[in-house]
């Protein structure tokens, strides 16, 4: 393995660590707050297909030859910018960002930081980081495959996510 790709997984699985245990941290305090976990989430796959996706494209990268700088900065920037997102809307969610969706009752919905623009900016940041990611290995089959297939979990995790704040909402809570 070249030193790019043992600097890509490095970042991409050393920020993930960081962010699970931001995560769970969060979890617990959300629960602690009597916070719900609504039915049907497809946590328990992308738990697995998240950091799966990476390797995937990292084990393609390590097959083939290397690539030109153009393709190794843009994959950069990409993904600097869309790690640099998702920290903003984890910063801007405080205890509230986890990897599940939770619902904390009298909790009120967030509409400051990047979400004044974007209804869903941590799952924007998903897509780049993967995008990103493809950019920098190289990966020409499994970074498509990795950004279609999350990106239809990620559409399915949003239909989740809105039917839980409009639960909430319509049983007279904040959120």
């Amino acid at each position: 393995m070249t030193l790019q790709l043992i600097l890509v997984a490095v970042a991409v699985f050393g920020t993930m660590a960081l962010e699970a245990r931001r995560a769970g941290r969060n979890e617990r305090i959300q629960r602690q707050h009597g916070g719900i976990e609504p039915a049907a989430d497809v946590y328990r796959i992308m738990r697995v297909t998240y950091p799966g996706a990476f390797a995937a494209m990292l084990l393609e990268a390590a097959l083939r030859r290397e690539l030109s700088p153009r393709t190794l900065v843009a994959g950069a920037v990409v993904f600097v910018f869309a790690k640099a997102l998702k920290w903003w809307a984890v910063a801007t969610l405080g205890r509230f960002w986890t990897f599940r969706v939770i619902v904390v009752p009298r909790a009120t919905l967030v509409n400051r930081g990047p979400y004044r623009f974007l209804r869903h900016p941590n799952y924007v940041a998903v897509i780049g980081e993967l995008l990103g990611v493809a950019l920098l290995t190289g990966a020409i089959v499994t970074g498509p495959l990795a950004v279609l297939g999350f990106g239809s979990l990620i559409l399915r995790r949003i239909g989740v996510e809105e039917r839980a704040l409009a639960g909430s909402l319509r049983a007279g809570r904040s959120v």
